[in-house]
């Protein structure tokens, strides 16, 4: 449900819904010497309404679903999403021989620190993989791109009187007889609460803008939920699920305006099948069954425990030792030795984004002021200077072993792969004319000089992720060949990539260059909208908006509005590559390469099926030990 998201949206990534009427198809091959778990047959999704649990009756429906395999060899992004059907998912046959067995304790192993555990105010992908485990939204996504319900007891359409023929109103029934961890009842006032917490100005939420086209929230009876849009919005069947910030809070969680001083952050109160009892900074998370989750008989486990360590070498070594069941994020720099571990079985899915570089283009130090251009990177020929000099294929060929694709644009997987853009390629001459032009010469030690000023940018990133340091060391090399001087200063994740009360540099626009991984979700408007358009630059009165490189066009903006104010897919699509082309030609954003969603876990671990769209906790109703 983390990228964006939303590294997730993004770091989450993200996280997913779709208004396509595509078909998902996702090209998985196989790595040798992995063990793995069978794959789902084609028309199987995993459980998460169980037999008993009032039925779906419009969830999507694919015909083809990927396998969780073996890291697989990439060859082309996957195809495009699921068509809406009239049949509900149904309950997906365990991948072991034995029925699942409750009981049991597993450990998942995290090299990046939450800031804390509200998804409502900061984006980080190991957050909303971590929320997964004990809060749920009205929907969710399975591995093949179809919603299905989850609060809600069926996914709205015009066909069951859930949305209405002008697509402005949407009605959700809700389930009955779920209740929040501290056995308060869910009703549809939580969902009306949920909706003034997320758009509450000023409290910190980054979730806001994702309702700007939201008119009203209303309860008709407890377990009923009206939704009124001002206009059509395209990507409406997000709202209310954690792919958006917006799982659902108890109406007791706190005021909405105190939102980032609720309790809850800290001990989050949710419907999910884990509680949470304990978070020690530095150290790990403690989640337990929720003993009176509504799916009967889930969850299988006793236990969860979230242990946080500096860095994913030392997770890996956990994952080798039999300490921990999962590691959370893998990269590619881990395969070699991971195909290595015969404990372990490795997960893969290709996802759509990727690893990039983003610019500030505005003058750091005042996050007031997003008008003043950066005195280096306010300049178009520079921005793209530093694109053609980097050299992606080294990068995936050395460090993540050739299994990426090189970074193209933000619209580079079906539903959404405009291949009509063309990516930078690798080209020093160019990157030295361009410099040439925008008035940098070379000093007397090759780096640039103009007006008195050293062409030298400060570049950052997550601590404790090799991959990236790696990567890190072969772009210095390739600026210092153009004359550009790259210095570095990287930072934990919960501080470069947290939230604007942290001070996160990234929110306050102190920065010149960050890198790291975001992804659009099945249906990429939010992606567009927040990481690209000028009402997503934050600012002291826009504290939650995610533009970071303060990319300011008004066409990009023109072009992202009326692509989420129709319904027509193959217009939106058509919308959303120009105004992604826009953003390439810009290079506010620098796609590095196209990664593989990849995750280990330990073989006892039981019933986990691979998604390029969510994180390791997406089914954690489902798991069971050995």
């Amino acid at each position: 449900m983390h990228p964006v998201r939303r590294e997730r949206s993004p770091e989450r990534s993200n996280r997913f819904g779709s208004t396509s009427r595509l078909l998902v198809v996702f090209v998985l091959l196989t790595f040798i010497a992995v063990a793995c778990a069978p794959a789902p047959t084609p028309t199987a999704v995993p459980p998460p309404p169980p037999t008993s649990a009032p039925a779906a009756t419009a969830a999507p429906v694919a015909t083809t679903a990927p396998a969780a395999t073996k890291a697989p060899e990439p060859t082309k992004a996957p195809a495009a999403t699921a068509v809406p059907a009239t049949t509900a998912p149904t309950t997906a046959p365990t991948t072991a021989a034995a029925a699942p067995k409750k009981g049991g304790t597993i450990t998942m192993v995290i090299w990046q620190e939450p800031e804390h555990l509200n998804l409502a105010l900061v984006s980080q992908t190991v957050l909303g993989d971590i929320t997964d485990f004990f809060a749920e939204g009205l929907l969710n996504t399975n591995e093949k791109g179809e919603w299905f319900p989850v609060l809600a007891t069926q996914v709205p359409t015009k066909e069951n009187g859930g949305v209405s023929a002008d697509g402005k109103t949407i009605t959700y029934k809700l389930r009955q007889n779920v209740k929040f961890h501290d056995g308060s009842p869910f009703t549809c006032e939580d969902v009306v609460f949920s909706w003034k917490a997320a758009t509450t100005p000023n409290n910190g939420s980054i979730a806001a803008s994702n309702f700007k086209d939201v008119d009203s929230v209303t309860c008709p009876d407890p377990a009923t939920v009206v939704i009124k849009f001002k206009q059509f919005y395209a990507a409406w069947i997000r709202l209310f699920n954690g792919n958006y910030q917006t799982y659902i809070y108890p109406k007791n969680a706190g005021k909405p305006e105190d939102l980032k001083t609720w309790a809850y952050n800290r001990k989050p109160v949710g419907t999910g099948p884990f509680m949470v009892t304990e978070f020690v900074t530095g150290d790990h998370i403690t989640l337990v069954r929720n003993e009176n989750y509504w799916q009967p008989g889930k969850p299988y486990l006793d236990r969860v425990i979230v242990r946080i360590v500096p860095s994913s070498e030392v997770a890996k070594q956990l994952m080798k030792s039999g300490e921990a069941d999962i590691m959370w994020n893998n990269t590619e720099a881990d395969l070699p030795e991971v195909e290595k571990m015969t404990n372990v079985k490795l997960f893969s899915a290709l996802q759509p984004g990727g690893e990039r570089l983003i610019l500030n283009t505005v003058k750091p130090g005042d996050p007031s002021d997003n008008k003043t251009p950066h005195s280096i990177l306010g300049d178009l020929k520079v921005r793209q200077a530093i694109a053609y000099g980097i050299d992606k294929k080294t990068i995936i060929d050395k460090l993540l072993f050739g299994k990426a694709l090189p970074g193209s644009s933000e619209m580079n997987a079906d539903p959404f792969n405009c291949t009509g853009i063309t990516a930078y390629a690798f080209d020093q001459a160019k990157a030295k004319q361009l410099l040439e032009e925008a008035g940098w010469k070379p000093g007397p030690d090759g780096i640039r000089v103009k007006d008195g000023q050293r062409l030298r940018l400060k570049y950052q990133t997550t601590t404790g992720n090799k991959l990236r340091e790696d990567s890190q060391v072969l772009i210095l090399e390739n600026m210092k060949a153009i004359g550009i001087e790259f210095f570095i200063e990287n930072q934990p994740s919960s501080l470069i990539l947290g939230s604007w009360a942290a001070n996160s540099p990234r929110k306050k626009g102190n920065f010149d260059i960050l890198m790291y991984t975001t992804n659009a979700a099945i249906d990429p408007h939010s992606q567009m909208f927040d990481y690209f358009t000028s009402k997503s630059i934050p600012s002291p009165d826009n504290q939650g908006g995610i533009n970071y490189s303060r990319w300011n066009d008004p066409e990009t903006d023109k072009l992202v509005d009326q692509a989420g104010s129709i319904p027509e897919w193959p217009q939106r699509k058509d919308l959303y590559c120009k105004a992604a082309a826009r953003i390439v030609d810009g290079a506010s954003h620098i796609y590095l390469y196209q990664r593989y969603k990849l995750h280990s876990f330990n073989v006892r671990v039981q019933d986990w099926i691979a998604t390029p769209w969510l994180g390791p906790a997406w089914n954690a109703a489902n798991l069971w030990v050995k």
